[in-house]
């Protein structure tokens, strides 16, 4: 069990996906996403989610990240958050949404 405090740590936002591209260096395929957090501005992210979505409906998608994390190398990409999803029974990824547009970087709580 973790207590109100260790959540708190975790500081979990809103923000919508502005650029999608192709990440060929990663191991896995991924995309590299860049997510629009309002006042907290442009974070990247690398995401294995290409087996559920395509890269144009990815565009103006909002998500939920969890934005206090340090940057983490991914072969010549800095994760800069770490996109939230639920895994399949395949180990595929499906994301976290709001299911109301909500300002970019509201705080999940």
């Amino acid at each position: 069990m973790i207590t109100w405090d260790d959540f708190e740590k975790v500081d979990m936002r809103a923000g919508t996906i502005i650029e999608v591209n192709d990440f060929p260096n990663a191991r896995k395929p991924a995309y590299q996403l860049t997510i629009d957090f309002g006042e907290l501005g442009l974070k990247k992210s690398s995401a294995q989610i290409t087996h559920l979505y395509k890269k144009e409906e990815l565009l103006g998608k909002q998500v939920i990240a969890v934005v206090n994390f340090p940057p983490k190398q991914i072969a010549n990409f800095f994760s800069e958050c770490l996109v939230m999803g639920v895994y399949t029974e395949n180990k595929e990824v499906v994301l976290l949404q709001p299911d109301k547009k909500v300002y970019n970087g509201g705080k999940v709580g």
